[in-house]
Formats: structure tokens, sequence, C-alpha cells
């Protein structure tokens, strides 16, 4: 009797997967994804599809030796490795007929390599590291063929196909495809991926109308209705015919609604299947979500099925549904400039596998001048390019400062693709706006250094309601501490990353009702950058600690945001250092930068946006070499060191537990994850042993110290600081 060759063993009560259904079925499902991605690709699907074929045909060639098939029949219930790297087959089979296909297969576990690192190991690329293996792989690979030809006698690959654009952003496609459908099939073999992976499709056209007819309910009367109204006109109504273009418009002015109605005309033009909305933070996510559902639904859908909100914190309704979101399915994606930067960065196959969802995409990225690091800007332009002209992907870049990176003299050296941006709005319009917005605040400045009473006697005797913007979690909490001391509770309210997501919803809810309470304005919110991305606050005076122009400018979109406040001003301050108070040293270039544009009296504008990342460019130099490696990185395909070095946020933190019960449930196994994105708060590694927090599960720990709801886990930091100034004055 013939033996019969599985590709996974039986597990949790399912029966063992067939070597013949397993490579069939991701075979179907890659097959499925090149295709979908390949019809948007200028140099036609054959190259994608070829590849992709090829490499899900062979992908666990490996697994047919008999060591491996030994294992893989044991039926004892113990999970066993494979004796055998059952990858190294496939790839050495595949090495010498496509390169991407042989990359995709080495990389479909064990992640994208570095590919100057594979080359240099000439004969032995995309091969075992040890030669005991390649030998014995070597030995075996007729037999191995042999029997994948038994259970294959017919090979239905396309021919291969050379690639002629992108190499990087290619390779990583190829690897998308076959490690979603790896990924996929595997999952569906245990029952652990949903019955179908249909969601419901864009439907442009019906989706437009529907937004047309929300817009039009929204009414309003006065100046800054009208100009709303007109952007939406102006925004839906232009015909761009470049794959980019730039919409730079201030706070208010309906950019959600009118850059979304410009992104569905541009999917019915282009045929596109997905509309990709990009934020720089989770806490803004909610509202554009919120107005994309009530405005974009079609009758007998589900909000969370169209609209999908991707992000650690998400909520759906069902697990399918949260399986096939997180992989890009749904029609409209609104998700954070980390998932989707990130992901573009990734060799992992488990992040890379949605990748193949872009192609065919429309993509807003609002508040565009925060999405991304400056020394990640140029590499994602490059990454944004290539999207754009060998994916068929349409971009708008928005922000109420816009900063038109691709225009920044000096990146010049650095080879930055000379990308024609078009403008999104007419220059008549885009003059309206700005005036509007030029007369809506006053920007102040403050030359001396103000210490921490200063500051909150000068904050609480100016117009209410106030806003006070500091630089640092701590800094955030200790004058809000200072105000509440002193003023009592009643008169500040304080908003950071120092609260639980669940308390910061909370604060803001709190601080959106007070703002609307017309009588109730002797009170300030204390709070850090988190404030100033799209987050529809509208105060009477600002204070910001001195920072970036680009943090002013949006701060100065926390004030007088509706233009009620004929007197809205905003100041600028440099707060005096003590053991309490500390600078963010990360900031040192961009406060150079701003405090000579006010020593020199330079009007403040949303236009001074790109000439100031410009002035940071020449006195950071650092900034230019690290831009440059990873440029050069990305060219020569090291895949490893981009995951590596491309991070949206730069911080090694850790999620701490601030609540008991659910930190001791979770000591136990216990404990639910929707819970604990709730209840947790990021805390950087370094502070785990000054903290003294308690690791209750592998890599998530429970907040020892003083926490509650008004300075979150700075509470007890503050007591910490306290008692130590406490023992350095006895």
């Amino acid at each position: 009797m013939t033996r019969e060759y599985f590709a996974h063993s039986g597990k949790d009560g399912y029966p063992p997967q067939t070597y013949h259904d397993h490579v069939e079925g991701v075979s179907r499902r890659a097959l499925k994804y090149a295709t979908e991605a390949g019809q948007y690709a200028s140099e036609g699907q054959e190259s994608l599809v070829s590849a992709v074929q090829k490499s899900a045909e062979l992908h666990d060639l490996g697994k047919l030796g008999d060591k491996n098939q030994d294992t893989l029949h044991d039926d004892s219930g113990k999970a066993r490795h494979l004796p055998v790297n059952h990858v190294d087959a496939g790839s050495a089979v595949l090495k010498n007929i496509n390169a991407f296909s042989a990359l995709a297969v080495y990389a479909h576990h064990r992640g994208l390599p570095n590919m100057e690192a594979e080359e240099s190991r000439q004969e032995n690329m995309f091969r075992d590291e040890h030669p005991a293996t390649r030998k014995l792989v070597d030995d075996a690979l007729p037999m191995l063929l042999a029997r994948h030809r038994s259970v294959f006698p017919q090979e239905n690959v396309a021919p291969m196909q050379k690639y002629e654009g992108d190499h990087s952003v290619f390779g990583r496609m190829v690897l998308s495809c076959l490690a979603d459908a790896d990924h996929t099939d595997t999952a569906a073999a245990y029952g652990q991926a949903p019955e179908t992976e249909e969601m419901p499709q864009l439907r442009a056209e019906e989706r437009l109308a529907a937004l047309d007819r929300y817009v039009s309910q929204l009414g309003g009367e006065g100046e800054r209705s009208q100009l709303r109204s007109e952007m939406y006109t102006a925004c839906r109504n232009m015909e761009i015919s470049e794959s980019f273009s730039a919409c730079d418009s201030p706070v208010g002015s309906g950019k959600t609604t009118a850059v979304m109605a410009h992104l569905l005309k541009q999917a019915i033009k282009r045929k596109a299947r997905h509309v990709f909305v990009i934020l720089p933070y989770t806490s803004i996510i909610q509202q554009s979500v919120d107005v994309y559902r009530k405005a974009l639904l079609l009758p007998g859908e589900r909000p969370d099925e169209v609209v999908a909100e991707l992000h650690f914190r998400a909520d759906f309704e069902d697990d399918d549904t949260r399986y096939l979101t997180s992989l890009w399915r749904a029609p409209i994606i609104v998700t954070t400039a980390v998932a989707f930067f990130e992901t573009m960065a990734s060799g992992h196959p488990s992040t890379l596998r949605r990748f193949h969802e872009l192609p065919g995409s429309v993509i807003f990225v609002d508040e565009a001048h925060n999405a991304l690091p400056l020394k990640l800007l140029p590499l994602a332009w490059r990454w944004m390019n290539v999207l754009a002209e060998e994916w068929n992907c349409y971009w708008v870049l928005a922000s109420g400062s816009l900063v038109r990176y691709w225009k920044l003299e000096h990146l010049s050296e650095v080879d930055m693709p000379n990308t024609g941006v078009r403008e999104l709005i007419a220059p008549d319009l885009h003059y309206r706006l700005m005036k509007y917005e030029k007369n809506r605040i006053a920007f102040r400045y403050r030359s001396d250094t103000v210490s921490r009473e200063e500051l909150v006697t000068w904050a609480h005797i100016s117009p209410g309601p106030r806003l006070v913007i500091l630089n640092t979690i701590q800094s955030a909490a200790v004058i809000a501490s200072d105000f509440r001391d002193r003023y009592g509770r009643k008169q500040v309210e304080h908003l950071s990353t120092a609260l639980t997501p669940e308390d910061r919803e909370s604060v803001i809810e709190r601080v959106k009702q007070r703002l609307n309470d017309r009588d109730d304005t002797d009170w300030t919110l204390v709070a850090t950058s988190c404030v100033e991305a799209g987050v529809d606050f509208s105060f009477r005076t600002g204070f910001r600690e001195m920072a970036s122009l680009l943090s002013l400018l949006q701060a100065a979109g926390r004030v007088g945001r509706n233009g009620e406040y004929p007197d809205a001003e905003i100041w600028s301050f440099v707060l005096q250092e003590n053991s309490m108070l500390k600078q963010n040293p990360q900031l040192k270039f961009s406060i150079e930068v701003l405090e000579h544009y006010f020593q020199e009296n330079v009007k403040i504008t949303p236009e001074l946006s790109t000439k100031a990342m410009n002035d940071e460019i020449i006195r950071d130099s650092s900034c230019l070499t690290e831009i440059k490696k990873l440029l050069e990185y990305e060219a020569s395909m090291e895949y490893q060191t981009i995951d590596e070095k491309f991070h949206v946020i730069d911080s090694d933190t850790v999620p701490a537990v601030v609540d008991p019960a659910l930190a001791k449930a979770i000591s136990f196994g216990k404990g639910d994850w929707k819970l604990l994105q709730k209840k947790a708060v990021s805390v950087r590694r370094w502070r785990i042993k000054d903290w003294n927090l308690k690791e209750i599960a592998n890599g998530v720990y429970q907040w020892t110290l003083r926490y509650d709801d008004f300075l979150g886990y700075m509470a007890g930091v503050i007591d910490l600081c306290k008692l130590k100034n406490d023992v350095l004055m006895m």
C-alpha cells in the first residue's frame, strides 16, 4: 500500500492535512492573490503570477522526505519539530529557475534576509546554513521531486517571467502572496480561518452617492460652512491623472469628507479595490471611522466589515471579521501610520502577508506632516512612488501644515524621486481658506524662561478655557498636579499616554462636554502632544512648550478652531528645567529653528512648514546620514536591516496592566486581551527595574506603583520623585 503523504499532522481533533490538499490549497489561494494584485501591475501580471505559482508549488517539497513524513504521521498528539529543514529542498530547486520564487520559499517561515549576505554565500544562497543538511537534501532531491510528481503529475505553472521593475518591492509582493496563502490554508485546515474570505466590495460609485447625500444634510451657516461646502465640491470634482496630489487646508475645513469624495472618484476611474485612510495616532481614528460609517454604508451592510478600523484597540463583532480586517480585505481601511508603513518595511511573513492587498488602492495620508519622522520620509517616499508607478496606487497627502518633503532642497543629494504632485485645491480657494486661518489665531512668544510656578499662575489668569501642552509625559503630569494642588481638581484636566486608553477616552469625552458648556470657562487642560493631531477641541487660549513649528501649528488647531474666539492666541515658551521637569533632547534642533523664527519676527504660518523642516535638516547632519543609509539598504535589498531600522515610533515599550484583578487573571493565563488593551499603559523597557514592574506573562507587566484616573501611572512616578528629593534634602 502506497503511503499517503502529509503536510500537517492532526491537531486539536482535526485530521492530518495531506500534502496534496495543502499544496493544492496554497497554490489556489496564492494564484488568486497574485492575479488580483497583478492586474494592477504596470509590467502586467505574468511576472508576479509565475513567481508566486512556482513558489507555492514547491514551498513544502522537503516535507516529502522519509524522516519528516515519519514525524508528520506520528499520532501521539505530541507537538514535534520536523527533523529536516523542509524549506531547503524547494529553494534548492527554485534558485536556478527564479530567484524571487526561491526567495519567497526560503523566507516564508524565517523572514526576508539581507540579500548581500545571501549573495556572498554564492552557490549556497537561499540554502540551509548547515552543510550536512544541504547534503542530505541534495541527495534526496530526485526522490522528493519524484514523490511530488506522483501527487501532481501535471505542472500547471505559468512560464517564468523576468521582472523589470523595483526588485525590493516585488520580492515583498511575491512573499506576501505565498505567506498569506500558506498561513490561510493551514489555519483553514485546523478550523481557525473563516469559511469564506469574501468581504463587501468597494462599490465606489454607490458610496460616493451616499457621501454626497450625507454632506448635503450637514447644512450650517457662516463663512466657515461656506468654505467647507466649496472645499467638498472642489475636491470631489478635481480631475487628476497623476498619481499624487496634495491637500493643504487648515483645520476645520472638512478634509475628512472632501478628500474621501476625491478618493472615491479616483477609485471609480482606476477601478480600485481598496481605500486606505492613514492617521498618525490611534487616539484620533475613532472620530474618522464614525464619520465614514455614517456616510458610506449601503443598505444591509455591517459597519465593521465596510469601514474597518485596524489598530490594536479596534473591536469587531466577530473573530472572522477581525481576521479578514487584519489582512486588509475590507473595502475601506482606517489605520495608523505605524501599522501601514511598518508593513511595507517588514520582512516578517506574518506581517507582510497583507502587503499584496495594496496594489490598486487609493490612499489618503492625513496629517501627513506627522505620519513619519524625517529620517524615514525619503524611504517611504520611494515606496510610495514604486506603488504608484508599478502597482497603480493613488496617493493624497493632506495636512493643515503640509510639508512638501519632495521639494526639500537639502534632500536633493539622496535622490528623492521627482514625482509630480498636483494641488487638490485651486489657488483661489486655497487663498481664502488660508486667509481665514491666519485671521483665526495670534501667535505669541515669551522670550524668558518660565518656571513651573510661573506657568501655572500665567495660564490660570488667562482667558479660558485654556490648553497647556508640554513636551514630556512627566512635565504634563507635574504641571497638572500643580494646578490641582493650587486651584482644585475642577480647575484642571489632564491628558497623556500616562493614562490607559480607557481613561483617555473618558477624559476626551469630559473635555468635549466642558467645551460645549459656554458657562464653564475657568479651567485648563494640561496635555502632551497626543492632543495635537485630529482631536476636535477648541480652546480660547493656548500655551505650547517650545518644540517644532509643526507641533505649534497643530497645537494652534486646538485653539479657536472654529473661529468662535476673536481674541484666540497661543503662546510659545521655554520651561525651566528642575529635578521634576526635563527637556526632550530629540527636540533640540526643532526648538532652535522655531526660536530663531520668533527672534527674527518671522510670521508663523502653515506655509512656513517646508522651510522649517529644511532648516532642521541643515542643523542635524546625522539625520541626512541616516536617510542615505536607509536608502542604500533598500536599494541593496537588505530586507532584514530595513525591518530592524524602520520604526515610526522610536521607543521600546512594554504593556503594564494597572488593574490588579486583570493582572491576576493574566498571571493565571485567563486574561481577556480586549481588557488588556483598555487597562494597560505603555512603559519604556529600560524603566522596568527603576519602577519595579512585575512580569505576569511573557512581555506583559503589572504596574505596581500608584495609579489614578487623573495622573495615570505618573501618580506613582511623582511619588517616587518626591521621595528621592526628600531623601536628598535630609
